[in-house]
């Protein structure tokens, strides 16, 4: 009887939407947006009260107030910046790879009126979307011929489409792997048409085990995983790039040698500080017939998968219908031809790449970042609320499993707020703060915090502390 009562108070979306607060809100807002907006507020409530959750029902003004205030809070847009302080370069739940500056200016303009994507300006007729990075990524990987689809998953579907349907495929059972969003190597392969041949085992595997599906299994590639978001250590043993080169060299006919390599850099790995990072160039120097990659992962653009090789393999690959469907679009073109212009001056690189340059960043640079960030902070909070400690960040996204990155953050405490209170009300700003917690205290890495992000940390800090004393929303 309760129940029913306490559903007959829920306000009618009619009566919400006329309520001062919600008039108000689609001054700015579209109508339909905070109209949606308040029927999904009212349906979490009545599934509140038929679950017992809820207890009592706010008036239809007091309603209002809540819906404006957490829509207002939401904003507009549902995708929306955010500030990573996590200390994960690449963290693919927040995008992976920040654009800079010059290239996201260069995607506005290219944006804003019409473009030359498939237009050869010279010869005044239809060109290729490919020759506007084609050559740049050849010169930066040494490759024959290149070609650019929509992400590496795609990437490695439409290499094994092409190139191996009907055809027995050799691959590690160290590297039958998935990744994010239920990525599963077997699964891809099975669906390109290639017959898969497991060799070795999950920690062990030989050269003799390759030869072997050769020789019995009529193995025609030699297929190499990277694999992306673990690492096996102790007992193990894998065949790299070149011993599979040397083996298929011994063959007649010699198998083709792919390399998924996920991530991998344009510019030398040293100059990054990170001398095991994989460099494109050398696999395709160690004998790898065709090699794909990521662009939103240590290349540091937009979303992409690279497909680069031998130039009568690439174009194979070009010509198959598959290749329409996982075109890139005139978006990422764009950011990926003027990543790779700046990739060819690795020092230009590190500067004017985010990716690059938090990569390389040492524990003292990303300390100086931090207490910039403390400096800023205290000139409205307490400053025994925060303190500079040592961390340890990582690439992410699946790009150097197992290489920690020394870093700083500050660790920051807020009298009367638990870590987890006090990263959900960060989290529920306009401008959402990403954060990790440990010892009960929310760390904000260096590392990953941009210029300017200072400012909005402490805008969100702010609006969490008015609404612990009550002159604010809920956190």
């Amino acid at each position: 009887m309760a129940d029913r009562e306490l559903l007959r108070r829920i306000p009618k979306i009619d009566v919400l939407l006329a309520q001062d607060a919600l008039a108000r809100l689609c001054d700015t807002m579209p109508y339909e947006q905070v109209r949606s907006f308040a029927r999904s507020w009212i349906d979490d409530l009545r599934a509140d009260v038929l679950a017992g959750r809820a207890q009592s029902v706010p008036d239809a003004a007091q309603a209002a107030e809540d819906v404006a205030s957490r829509l207002s809070r939401r904003g507009r847009f549902h995708l929306k910046r955010v500030v990573n302080a996590t200390g994960i370069v690449l963290h693919t739940n927040l995008g992976r790879a920040p654009l800079g500056e010059a290239v996201s200016n260069h995607v506005a303009q290219v944006a804003r009126g019409y473009c030359n994507l498939e237009y050869n300006l010279e010869q005044g007729r239809r060109g290729s979307r490919y020759a506007h990075v084609e050559e740049l990524i050849c010169e930066l990987t040494g490759a024959e011929a290149a070609c650019v689809v929509n992400n590496n998953a795609g990437a490695v579907f439409l290499v094994l489409d092409t190139l191996c349907k009907g055809e027995a495929v050799a691959i590690s059972r160290g590297e039958l792997v998935e990744i994010g969003g239920s990525f599963r190597v077997p699964d891809i392969m099975a669906r390109s048409g290639a017959r898969l041949i497991e060799v070795g085992t999950t920690n062990k595997t030989h050269v003799r085990d390759y030869e072997d599906a050769i020789r019995d299994g009529g193995a025609t590639t030699l297929l190499k995983v990277h694999t992306s978001n673990f690492v096996m250590r102790g007992f193990t043993e894998s065949v790299s790039v070149p011993e599979l080169a040397h083996i298929a060299t011994a063959q007649d006919p010699r198998p083709l040698v792919i390399y998924d390599a996920g991530a991998a850099l344009l510019v030398p790995p040293v100059s990054v500080g990170i001398p095991s990072a994989l460099s494109v160039r050398a696999a395709l120097e160690e004998g790898a017939d065709v090699v794909s990659f990521s662009g939103d992962k240590l290349v540091g653009s937009a979303q992409a998968g690279i497909i680069v090789g031998r130039r009568d393999l690439v174009e194979k690959i070009k010509r198959n219908q598959l290749c329409r469907m996982l075109r890139v679009d005139k978006l990422s073109l764009a950011a990926l031809e003027m990543t790779f212009q700046t990739c060819l001056n690795p020092a230009r690189a590190i500067e004017e790449v985010p990716t690059l340059h938090m990569l390389s960043l040492g524990r003292p640079e990303c300390r100086e970042r931090v207490v910039r960030v403390r400096a800023c902070l205290e000139e409205e909070f307490p400053a025994e609320w925060f303190d500079v400690v040592e961390v340890k960040d990582e690439a992410g996204g699946g790009s150097l499993p197992g290489v920690e990155l020394p870093g700083a953050a500050l660790s920051l405490r807020v009298d009367g707020l638990s870590a987890d209170e006090l990263g959900r009300g960060l989290r529920a700003q306009t401008v959402p703060v990403i954060t990790r917690v440990r010892d009960d205290a929310v760390l904000l890495s260096g590392r990953t915090l941009q210029d300017g992000d200072e400012k909005l940390v402490r805008t969100a800090l702010g609006a969490v502390v008015r609404a612990r004393t009550g002159r604010g929303g809920a956190v």
